[in-house]
């Protein structure tokens, strides 16, 4: 397909992370772009706002006369969306070209050097800090991210056309539509089981992408993995390596071993071990890219973070109030090592939203192993997302599974209250649902009773 001749862009699921990083590139290079979501958010606000139309009601009468030109009119669909849509049905019926997300990405990188960052957890902060210090270095690309970049207000950073930075989403192996030239990969953990199967499987499709990467392109690997590539790690022998790291004024500052040089005296303000991790290996894919590193290093130290990942919503010397996007055991735990080496000495409330009844009964035990650290525990019901219930999963299930003795299942109804009635410094909002919804109430009742 040649982009070149598509005129409109119309987005089914257009408020998804990604479609609305995809619908701000196609209106930024001058197509007509227009969609479908199933309700209002503040993306969605954002969109309208810069003058694309949104509708909310699933039908073809809603759809603007324009976008009915089958010749000059590509649709574009999250997989999140139902079999039976009757906007998409209609458009497969209709001999529309329809695609994937992740088609679409596909088709825009392919005429680029690519940059793709592929792993169970870490894909939207490492693409985030890559799109970010590879922008302020001047490097004409487009980074399509899977968050709201802090520095840039935005789930796309467009600073031009030759060089594209992108997540590889293992979900349904959408990654295997991208053919980049430099690719890494964070981890391996099982998740997404409910497509996959089984953790062999989830494994194999990461050993396929790493067979996408391009001839004489390269493949950088989080040590320990089980594929080859260049390595890289925290304080041990890889490739690329985190070296001396200390902690100053809540910053962590520290040394980075390269396969030719030591860097000296880096700082990166966002705090966990999984954080510096991703600092590392986007430092190393903008090495390998050819950024000069005295440009790289600066460029570092100007990195805001993604909203929702380890967001500070409150930051005082009597409250901290932080909301975090971690849905998977292993996310946790990296939450809590970070809340931990930041603030050793005061109490934590965590608050949890499970995301997922499938996600939620595969790692019960490790979720209630992750849970069971913090000081207290609020448990919200299951998110489901795009599935039915399972019988005999549920909160009540997964909290009976809990050891520490302080955890409550609540309401979201119920949040502020539960909140105001613990004597915790440090508040902590964790989960991939709607939780995330629930942040700014919770800081304005919080910011008013302090």
């Amino acid at each position: 397909m040649n982009l070149n001749n598509i005129h409109n862009v119309y987005f089914i699921g257009i408020g998804g992370i990604g479609m609305s990083a995809l619908t701000r590139y196609f209106s930024a290079i001058g197509k007509v772009v227009s969609g479908y979501d199933k309700t209002k958010t503040e993306i969605t606000d954002a969109l309208e706002n810069s003058g694309i139309t949104i509708h909310f009601e699933d039908a073809v009468s809603c759809i603007k006369e324009q976008f009915l030109d089958v010749k000059r009119t590509l649709v574009v669909y999250t997989p999140a969306i139902p079999k039976e849509h009757s906007e998409l049905n209609y458009f497969k019926d209709n001999g529309y070209h329809v695609i994937k997300r992740s088609e679409i990405l596909g088709l825009i990188t392919q005429n680029t050097f690519c940059l793709a960052v592929a792993g169970t957890h870490g894909k939207t902060t490492t693409t985030s800090i890559l799109g970010h210090i590879m922008k302020v270095c001047n490097v004409p690309l487009t980074a399509f991210l899977g968050g709201i970049s802090e520095n840039y207000n935005s789930n796309l950073i467009l600073n031009g056309d030759q060089v594209s930075v992108v997540e590889a989403d293992e979900f349904d192996r959408s990654f295997l539509t991208l053919s980049p030239d430099i690719a890494c990969i964070t981890s391996m953990d099982a998740d997404h089981l409910d497509i996959y199967g089984d953790a062999s499987e989830l494994i194999k499709s990461f050993e396929d992408f790493s067979k996408k990467i391009k001839p004489n392109g390269k493949l950088l690997v989080r040590n320990g993995l089980p594929l080859e590539g260049i390595t890289y790690g925290i304080e041990d022998d890889s490739d690329y390596s985190v070296q001396n790291i200390k902690i100053e004024n809540g910053v962590y500052v520290f040394d980075v071993k390269t396969p030719v040089t030591m860097l000296k005296q880096l700082q990166f303000s966002l705090p966990g071990r999984h954080n510096l991790s991703n600092a590392l290996i986007a430092l190393a894919m903008a090495v390998e890219y050819g950024v000069p590193t005295p440009e790289l290093t600066k460029a570092l130290a100007s990195y805001k973070g993604v909203k929702r990942r380890f967001t500070y919503q409150i930051k005082t010397e009597k409250l901290v109030f932080i909301d975090d996007y971690a849905h998977h055991p292993e996310e946790i735990n990296a939450v809590h090592q970070a809340v931990r080496e930041m603030y050793p000495e005061d109490k934590v409330l965590a608050i949890f939203q499970p995301h997922l009844f499938s996600r939620t009964r595969d790692f019960g035990v490790e979720f209630a192993q992750s849970l069971s650290n913090f000081d207290e525990l609020l448990l919200l019901d299951i998110y489901p997302a795009r599935e039915l219930p399972i019988q005999g999963i549920s909160s009540q299930w997964l909290l009976d599974k809990i050891s520490n003795p302080k955890k409550q299942l609540i309401n979201k109804s119920n949040i502020i209250q539960k909140i105001k009635e613990s004597n915790a410094k440090i508040i902590l909002t964790i989960g991939a649902g709607d939780i995330g919804a629930e942040v700014q109430k919770i800081k304005k009742a919080l910011v008013h009773e302090n």
